[in-house]
This record gives C-alpha cells, sequence and structure tokens, in this order.
C-alpha cells in the first residue's frame, strides 16, 4: 500500500476513535495487522498524530480553556478546581504508566488481546449502562468532586491495555461514580490533553536520536496530523450530541461485533 494513504487511513482511524469509547489505540493495532504493515515502523507517526485530536478539542473548546486561564489570573475558585481536577486525574496514569512501560508496550503488539479488550468492554458498557443512572443535571468538570476525579484518574489507566480505550475507560467510570452524561465526555476530552501530550512527550524522549536522523518522514506525520485534526473535529461534535439521545449503548454494541469478528479472524489465520 502506498506511504501515503497510510498515512491518511492511519489518520481517520485516529481521529475517528480517540474520543468514542472504542480503543483508538486498540483500532491501530488491528489496522496494522488488516493493512499489513509493520505496526513498529509506525508506532511514533501514531503516537504524533494524536496531537492533531487533541488540538481539535482545543480549538472546539476554546472558550472553556480562555475562561480557565483567564479565571486563574483572576482568581477564580472555579478555574482552580478546574485545573486541580485534571491534574488530580493526570497523576494516576503518570505514575503507573512510567512504572509499567515495558509490560504496556509488550501488550502494544497483541492484537488478540486487543480483540479480548473490545468485547469486554463492551459488555461492560452495556452493564453500565443499565445499571447506573447518572444525574441529569451537568454540573461541569469544576464542580466534580475531587475525590471522583482522581476515581476516573485510577480507571483511565486500565486503559494502558490495549483496546479498553481510555475515552471509554474515563467517561463510563465518570458514569459508575455518579456523574453526568455529558461532564463525563467532556472530562474525558479535557483530561485527553494532559495525557496525550504526555505519551507523546515520553514518546519523542524515548526516539530522540531516529526523530533528529532524518529516517522519519515528516510529510507523511503532518498529513496524518492534519487528517486525525479534521476528523476528530466532526467527530466530537457529533459524539455530544449523540450521547445525550442514545446514550453508550451503540459503541457497546460496536465493540462486542468488532472485537468478536477480529477475534475470529485472528485466531483462523
Amino acid at each position: 500500500m502506498p506511504l501515503l494513504l497510510t498515512a491518511i487511513l492511519l489518520g481517520i482511524v485516529e481521529g475517528l476513535t480517540e474520543f468514542l469509547p472504542v480503543s483508538s489505540t486498540g483500532h491501530l493495532i488491528l489496522a496494522s495487522e488488516l493493512l499489513g504493515y509493520k505496526a513498529e515502523t509506525w508506532a511514533t507517526f501514531n503516537v504524533i498524530i494524536q496531537l492533531g485530536a487533541i488540538l481539535a478539542v482545543i480549538v472546539l473548546y476554546w472558550r472553556t480553556f480562555w475562561a480557565v486561564a483567564t479565571g486563574v489570573f483572576k482568581g477564580e475558585a472555579t478555574s482552580f478546581r478546574f485545573i486541580a481536577n485534571l491534574l488530580l486525574a493526570f497523576v494516576p496514569s503518570v505514575v503507573l504508566g512510567l512504572i509499567f512501560i515495558d509490560r504496556i508496550e509488550a501488550l502494544l503488539g497483541n492484537a488478540v488481546v486487543v480483540a479480548v479488550a473490545l468485547v469486554l468492554g463492551g459488555v461492560a458498557i452495556l452493564v453500565i449502562e443499565a445499571l447506573v443512572k447518572a444525574p441529569e443535571e451537568a454540573p461541569g468538570v469544576a464542580a466534580v468532586p475531587w475525590r471522583k476525579a482522581l476515581g476516573i484518574g485510577l480507571l483511565q489507566c486500565l486503559a494502558m491495555i490495549p483496546g479498553v480505550s481510555r475515552s471509554g475507560a474515563t467517561i463510563m467510570g465518570a458514569l459508575a461514580l455518579g456523574v453526568e452524561r455529558r461532564t463525563a465526555a467532556e472530562f474525558s476530552f479535557f483530561l485527553a490533553v494532559p495525557t496525550m501530550l504526555g505519551a507523546t512527550t515520553l514518546e519523542v524522549v524515548k526516539n530522540h536520536d531516529e526523530l533528529t536522523s532524518g529516517h522519519v518522514d515528516w510529510g507523511l506525520v503532518g498529513v496524518g496530523f492534519v487528517v486525525s485534526f479534521l476528523v476528530a473535529i466532526v467527530v466530537i461534535r457529533w459524539f455530544v450530541g449523540l450521547i445525550s439521545r442514545r446514550g453508550f449503548a451503540p459503541f457497546a454494541w460496536y465493540r462486542i461485533v468488532a472485537g468478536s469478528v477480529a477475534l475470529v479472524w485472528l485466531l483462523a489465520r
């Protein structure tokens, strides 16, 4: 497959799946199996183009980020609570990520783990949707109690298993902790910013020599970045509206079907 087409397809996959509870990392791993390219060759590419999806959050919610930034300078308590909640939720992934980095990287090459995690995650979403009745009022990220913010951060760490889904773990974890749907989704969006920036920074530090050796095709990286940004813009707008009307069950059934099909295909090869 031409490199440009591969870059475009991976950008589409990243933009489509980063903020949906279906696992962007898992889909990128399965894409490598389906399309037949070498996953290790595109590992750094996949991490960097996540910044395109993160930029989509910043662009769509720039008013929120601006209000928080100006509020800090004005000494507004709401802005400090917003930042404190995101930091509390971010810290567990930093600590556990550094401790288990070798084991995490070993799992990234296992497509079967991804398929199984997709199915189990889909079942978990259906269970949470059926049993948990989140409040209707949307208080906002700053109003989430600090213990719940920390709990969301701990649950985000489940996404270190490829196929679990970072957004799925944070959103469904927030719902299980009693956070309203829209607030749970937006908390996940905002938490993605420091989490993905941290992951990209770690990847850049680890692969510094490769990135500065001239072997990286920055043109392809740029294509993937732009594609993931544009697709993520559309997905985020659509996603918030959908969950307000339909909940998360459609994504659960997609995970179960996609994971089952992938597992059968992987085991039958």
